[in-house]
């Protein structure tokens, strides 16, 4: 293999191995750099977080974890002696364990109650440890119906954790808001051994307090699936689930701007089941590249700056909401209450309404705008549903304000009513390129 010449950009250097993969890099670069990312699960991590999933942490396995726990109290952990099963770890060591103490730090009240585990490749494998972790196989768990906004991994029919456990699922109200009066009464009637909330489509805040006495009530643990509002339940701009959740599973992309990868946080005393659900349960080795950028992240998430980008990220997605609603777009509970916004495009005014979303999506991105598809409830076609996603935390991240929503809203209906217009959405997507070129942020984009 010929010695690289490291004084070269990003992509050259990489060309120098294999050109073709330099290439798609490149043209990925440029896509990003030339569109306006609307999906509210995606984001733009740190150069610094991208260079750590570069960084030689790749090559290292290191199965187990960098403690042990007490023989005589399994919640209490030694940090100073090694459980990985490969010698060579003592860097890896130090490494997991700053990932550990900074997740605690920024997502618990008092870290010394709370046990982080940093390990999960994303956030399905962690939500099915936690609950292959403290339920067995045909409990009863309660689940957001993903029609309604919910995630697969919430006991969604064709996901494992629909197949393996009895699954109660609740829904939202009149007012697209989630019905925290029937998940009592069906609490109370089915005795689920767990509640997950949080969602993956609702654009309103979750009363996590509510919950918790609703799940204390009926002998439930609660589990706070909070992926897509992390950032902002940190930030205190959205309530926390702690101290009211048993459980808190969290993906580290999306809000947080770190590696697409997952951590879960508990009371010290459910930390030892999920560990072992978790390794050697689910997985093998964890991917010490993730959790050297997780920490990062996680270094820049407890910022003075970050709150305040989390505060513009609901200001913005307000901004958006308002324009879209007052040009004729069906908005789900009439506006938005976080970070994300979900449009009903085939019942909106006549001059904006679609055959459906899927159709929409792809217009869009016709016009240089990415969104995403997305059911709403009564939907029973997912591949072809009648809502679109949109969220703001990536546009915030590049230091757009309110004055953009509005200009990225007027793309939005132009291209819509536009839609069978090929030369049109060539017009839009060429302004919105020349639009990006203003928030090319050298933070964000490597060179």
């Amino acid at each position: 293999m010929t010695a690289h010449r490291l004084d070269l950009p990003f992509t050259d250097l990489i060309a120098q191995t294999d050109r073709e993969v330099s290439d798609l890099i490149q043209a990925e670069t440029t896509r990003q750099k030339t569109s306006i990312t609307l999906i509210p699960s995606e984001n733009y991590s740190s150069v610094a977080v991208q260079l750590a999933l570069a960084s030689v942490f790749t090559n290292k396995y290191s199965e187990g974890y960098p403690y042990l726990r007490s023989k005589d109290n399994p919640e209490e952990i030694d940090l100073t002696k090694n459980g990985r099963y490969y010698q060579g770890q003592p860097i890896t060591n130090e490494l997991e364990r700053l990932a550990i103490r900074r997740t605690l730090e920024l997502f618990t009240p008092n870290p010394d109650d709370y046990h982080a585990n940093v390990q999960a490749h994303s956030g399905s494998p962690a939500n099915l440890a936690v609950l292959s972790g403290l339920l067995e196989i045909g409990d009863t768990l309660m689940g957001l119906s993903l029609d309604y906004g919910g995630h697969l991994t919430h006991g969604h029919d064709v996901n494992m954790t629909g197949k393996m456990y009895n699954v109660v699922k609740y829904h939202l109200n009149d007012n697209y808001e989630i019905d925290y009066n029937e998940i009592e009464t069906k609490a109370l009637e089915h005795r689920p051994k767990a509640i997950i909330c949080g969602a993956t489509a609702y654009p309103r805040q979750i009363d996590f307090e509510r919950l918790g006495q609703i799940a204390k009530q009926s002998g439930a643990y609660l589990i706070a699936d909070i992926s897509h509002i992390a950032g902002l339940c940190t930030a205190g701009v959205h309530q926390h689930p702690f101290p009211h959740a048993d459980v808190v599973t969290s993906t580290t992309h999306k809000i947080l701007r770190g590696p697409r990868a997952a951590v879960i946080i508990c009371k010290k005393e459910l930390g030892k089941q999920i560990d072992k659900a978790l390794f050697p349960g689910l997985q093998g080795g964890p991917h010490m590249n993730n959790i050297a950028g997780l920490a990062i992240a996680f270094k820049e998430a407890m910022s003075p700056e970050y709150k305040e980008y989390a505060r513009q990220i609901v200001k913005n997605a307000r901004a958006l909401a308002d324009q879209l609603k007052l040009s004729g777009f069906k908005l789900m509970g009439d506006g938005t209450d976080n970070h994300l916004i979900l449009m009903d495009v085939v019942n909106s005014s006549p001059e904006l309404s679609v055959k459906h979303g899927a159709y929409l999506a792809t217009k869009l991105e016709e016009a240089g705008i990415v969104t995403n598809k997305n059911s709403i409830p009564g939907d029973d076609k997912p591949w072809y549903p009648s809502g679109i996603r949109m969220g703001t935390p990536a546009v915030t991240t590049l230091g757009m304000k309110e004055k953009e929503m509005v200009q990225i809203a007027s793309w939005i209906v132009e291209a819509t009513k536009h839609a069978e217009d090929s030369s049109r959405l060539a017009e839009i997507k060429n302004q919105v390129a020349n639009f990006m070129k203003d928030y090319q942020h050298p933070n964000y984009f490597i060179h």
